[in-house]
Parts: C-alpha cells; structure tokens; sequence
C-alpha cells in the first residue's frame, strides 16, 4: 500500500531541508567533490561517444583526463601569466584614468575647478584608493579562493574525483534509479531526464558561448590595440552566462577604456564598439539560439533570481548549484501546473467526464 500524499511530501520536504542545511553547514568541505561531480556530468557524455567509438570505459575516462590535463597546463603557461601581468598593469594604470576623468570633466563642467568641490576631492581620490586598494582587494580574493578551495584541491582532490565518478557514472546513475520509489519510478524518471535535457542545454551551451566570445573579444580588441584587451575579454566572455549583466559590464569597460584611450581618435573608439557590438549581434542571433536554445525553460530572471539567492545564502558552493536548482524547480513547476490543470480543482465539476461517458 502506497504511502498516503500528506507523508509522502513530509519525507520529501524533509530530504529537501537535510540538502539545504548540508549546503550551508559544510559548503566549503563538499566543494570540491560539487566541482569533480560538475566536470564528470559535463564530460560524461564525451566519454559514451568514445565508448561507441570502440573503447571501454577506462579507456575513455583516461584520454578524457589527459587531454584535460595537457589543455590546463597550455592555459597555466601561455595565458594565465599575460593575464595577470595585465590584470596588474590595469590596476597599476587607475590613477592615470582617473586623472584623464578628471580633466575631461573639467573641461565640460568648469564649475568642479572650485578645490573644495567634493566630486573633484573625490576624483582625486580615485585612482590612488583603486591602486591601493586593489592589489590588496585582489590579494584577499586570491587568499578567500585559496581558503575556500586550495591548490591542493585543485590539482589533486577535484581532478581524482571527477576521474572515478566519470568511471563509474552509468553505473552511479543505475544504483541511484534502483532506489527509487517503485510506484512514482516512472514520473521521477521522466521528470529527471526533463531537468538532465534543460540543465546540459543550458550549461554545456552557455558554457560554450561564454568560451566563444572570450576568446573573441580577446583577440579582436587586441588586434584593435586595445591595451588591455586579453582581460577585457575574458571578463567579458566570462560572465556572458549572467543575463543582462555581463552585456552591460563587458561593454562599458571596454568602451570605457577605449575612451580614454583613444580620446580624440573616433574611429578606434568606433571600432572598439564595433567589436563589441558584433559580439552581442553574434550571441543573441547566432550563439545562443544554436548553442544553447530557445526551450531550455530557464528564464533570465528566474537565472538571475537563483544566482543572487543562492549566492547570497550559500556563497560560492550556492551558485555552483543554482543553476540545476533553477532547472530543476522549473521543471517541476511545469509539472505541477500540468497537474493542476488535469485537477478537479481546475477542471471543476462541471468539467469532469462522468465515469459512464469515459467508459463508452
């Protein structure tokens, strides 16, 4: 006899809780296993092509992990070292945009030349706070990260463990639907391959056009002499993921920079926009309609909805997790409503078929 509806949501809700309270208490002791899960959802199904190909299992797992290997070791060496010389050098060189403002504002607006004015007290402070300021504001984030997840973690714990939950996924994923619940087997499977089909459409897909435009803006604001350009672009690519918001904060601080820049050479700042205007035409018509798709049914506000709150609540580890939260509750959002509408509470009386006529 199947458990009653009103237990059957106890327990779910309890499972629900004892995962929430789990996130919050021990966030930064099941990163690293979040992170190896994360790699092995996202690798696996390279691994079943590779298993299709003709090789097993651990064959596939093992030329998986080191082509992973040799990509990060070419990052370590060609990108990362230009990108933080950049990086410092961009900070290193706030004082002298801040005084560029500065005089471009004066010259606009002569009226702040008053020494006691408080916005040119305050963009005099501008650029020696952010040069004081960020090398120690970089310095805690790199000491937070490495609180939070240590190099050790990093090139040990995360790769070991994303090798054997790769090795062992399809075996992981039948033990797990063993333990299913046999009477609501059926609805929970469906129901899991609608989040699997949104989640991997959505993440391996935004994943992929976040690549893309990184690598885009990079090289194209380089090319154009952008002289900050390698970081302008990984920042900008990188948080293509968040709606709206990296649009907006790609695009100003590349623009931004142009300006004082090339203050006075309006074809370079042209053709900064230029390339950072083709960038946006290329991800919403080109990148995101064929990477990603239009019914994944993560809705950009719900996204940015489930990023701030778990961010906020659960730190970083919340927003690792945010996204197949998101999808998941959609999922079973749409579920809900499918149901409701099939209710006698939607349905009324007068909408329900009598038994005699549903026989016949």
């Amino acid at each position: 006899m199947a458990l009653p509806i009103r237990d059957q949501a106890k327990y779910w809700g309890l499972a629900l809780l004892v995962f929430f309270i789990a996130l919050w208490v021990m966030g930064g002791v099941i990163l690293p296993f979040l992170v190896g899960g994360a790699l092995a959802y996202f690798l696996d199904p390279i691994a079943d092509r590779l298993e299709r190909a003709g090789l097993s299992r651990v064959a596939a797992t093992t030329v998986i992990t080191a082509v992973g290997i040799l990509i990060l070791v070419a990052l370590v060496l060609a990108v990362i070292p230009t990108l933080v010389n950049q990086t410092t050098a961009l900070i290193n060189a706030a004082p002298d945009i801040a005084q560029r403002l500065q005089m471009f504002l004066l010259e606009r607006f002569p009226e702040l030349a008053d020494n006691t004015s408080t916005i040119r007290q305050s963009l005099a402070q501008i650029g020696q706070t952010i040069q004081a300021k960020g090398a120690t504001l970089a310095e805690g984030l790199l000491n937070s990260l490495a609180g939070a997840i240590s190099i050790v973690v990093f090139i040990l714990v995360v790769p070991v463990v994303a090798f054997y939950l790769l090795l062992d996924w399809d075996h992981m994923i039948a033990r797990i639907d063993g333990l299913l619940p046999r009477d609501h087997a059926p609805t929970v499977r469906r129901l899991a391959g609608e989040i699997d089909a949104a989640l991997s459409a959505f993440v391996r897909g935004q994943l992929s056009v976040c690549l893309v435009l990184g690598i885009y803006y990079s090289a194209a604001l380089m090319l154009a002499g952008l002289q900050f350009g390698l970081v302008v672009g990984a920042i900008a690519g990188a948080i293509t993921f968040i709606p709206y918001v990296g649009a907006i904060i790609g695009g100003a601080l590349a623009i931004g920079l142009a300006l004082f820049q090339f203050w006075g050479d309006w074809l370079q700042i042209g053709i900064i926009a230029g390339i950072f205007a083709a960038g946006q035409f290329m991800e919403g018509n080109v990148l995101t309609p064929k990477l990603v798709g239009k019914s994944v049914g993560l809705h950009p506000v719900w996204l940015l909805f489930a990023l701030s709150a778990f961010g906020t609540l659960f730190g970083f580890v919340g927003m690792l997790v945010a996204v197949p939260v998101a999808a998941a509750l959609g999922v079973l959002t749409r579920f809900a409503i499918a149901q409701y509408h099939g209710s006698l509470l939607y349905v009324g009386v007068a909408g329900r078929i009598p038994e005699d006529e549903d026989q016949a």
